[in-house]
């Protein structure tokens, strides 16, 4: 396992259990910083360890006592500290640290956007201009509201503890919307798979938390249902293969399965929301014995019923172009390109993979080397590289 595959499996865990037992934020994620640190020198040295995640929080806690001590706090808290380790803790209603940090920083005394990006940097360890990347903003801009978000908790004292159950529901669409964040970094970086399995386990036990919560167990269908096609997204040489190219043969049955049950249970309740929505669209996906059988009809009209934000109007235009033709949809894509998608690289990728269908080849080329420059990973630049070298030998 390298440093990075450790630092983003263990990195929320670490800061979750500090917080918990310090109650301080910004000692909680100093001392892990530093932890991580003196792994980062003595690892390459001395090995890593059988337990990278108990060395860490040992390392971290060290430091936390070390603070404490300097500065004079209570002897029960640094006996609190001292006794904590990587693999137990305290008995509370919700036995996870990191669920409980998710409903510390999903606390509706901050706006949405700022509970969804403190917890992502907080937890998943993402960096200031990945979450940017994911709210389509400036890095400055999500810098700022990650300082206010932290200040503001600092400020307000705000507990780390899941609220009662009758708070519950304030908090839950935050969360929510952090563990379908969290699962799309995990998905489509493969190097980061780790926070879709996390993911997948912490909405899970959301719906242990709250089962009769009709979108948790939407959201948790929605994972399961993509989830199901990992394993054919990537080539051997980790070059992305879209859905119309994916060997279904390889997809996930039991995956697929789990979730076509569990939103068939949730959607029998009548109460579908956006999560049960874009899962009865992976599951018409899911279902489709071949590319070719995809009812694209069916799927543009449930992405109709969502709110109509820029990706989700990218994405319908999509559907409607391959239920109507590529001419239409390319007419749709144009009409969102004044608008917040202009530095989104799937906004350039579909009009270009528009334009191929079309055989207009030198404008998809143009439209496909605008795509590389705005791609986030490699295993993109390298898809929309091949594509390029497609219709530009036809140019």
């Amino acid at each position: 396992m390298t440093f990075e595959e450790v630092y983003r499996q263990e990195w929320g865990q670490v800061v979750a259990t500090l917080i918990r037992v310090t109650g301080n934020w910004e000692l909680a994620e100093e001392c892990a910083q530093e932890a991580f640190a003196a792994a980062l020198e003595r690892w390459p040295r001395d090995g890593v360890p059988d337990k990278p995640g108990a060395w860490l929080t040992t390392t971290a806690r060290n430091r936390a006592v070390d603070w404490l001590r300097r500065e004079a706090v209570g002897a029960k808290k640094l006996q609190e500290v001292a006794a904590m380790t990587h693999e137990s803790g305290p008995a509370y209603d919700v036995p996870d640290d990191r669920l409980r940090l998710m409903f510390t920083c999903c606390h509706p005394a901050l706006a949405m956007e700022a509970r969804v990006a403190l917890t992502l940097r907080t937890l998943a360890g993402l960096s200031t201009a990945e979450i940017a990347r994911a709210f389509l903003v400036p890095e400055t801009t999500m810098s700022k509201r990650l300082t206010r978000a932290k200040q503001k908790i600092q400020y307000a004292g705000i507990p780390y503890r899941v609220p009662p159950a009758h708070l519950l529901p304030e908090r839950t669409p935050a969360v929510q919307a952090v563990l379908y964040l969290l699962f799309n970094e995990g998905y489509s970086d493969v190097v980061r798979s780790n926070l879709s399995a996390e993911a997948i386990r912490l909405a899970r036990l959301l719906v242990q938390l709250m089962p009769d919560e009709p979108e948790g167990a939407g959201l948790l269908a929605l994972m399961l249902l993509h989830d199901a096609r990992r394993a054919t997204r990537l080539t051997p040489d980790g070059e992305l293969v879209t859905l119309e190219d994916q060997d279904r043969t390889r997809w996930d049955c039991a995956l697929i399965a789990e979730g076509e049950d569990l939103l068939d249970a949730t959607l029998r309740r009548g109460a579908a929301g956006p999560y049960q929505v874009q899962a009865a669209i992976a599951a018409c996906h899911a279902t489709a014995r071949t590319a070719a059988d995809t009812d694209w009809p069916q799927i543009a009209g449930l992405y109709a019923q969502l709110k109509q934000t820029p990706v989700v109007a990218l994405n319908r235009a999509v559907a409607i172009g391959m239920a109507d033709g590529p001419a239409v949809g390319l007419r749709l894509v144009d009409d969102l390109a004044a608008g917040p998608l202009a530095g989104y690289h799937l906004l350039p990728a579909t009009r270009a993979d528009f334009l191929r269908r079309l055989g207009r080849w030198p404008e998809a080329a143009t439209a496909y080397r605008a795509a590389i420059d705005l791609a986030g990973t490699d295993a993109e630049r390298r898809y929309l590289r091949r594509r390029l070298a497609e219709v530009s030998v036809r140019s």
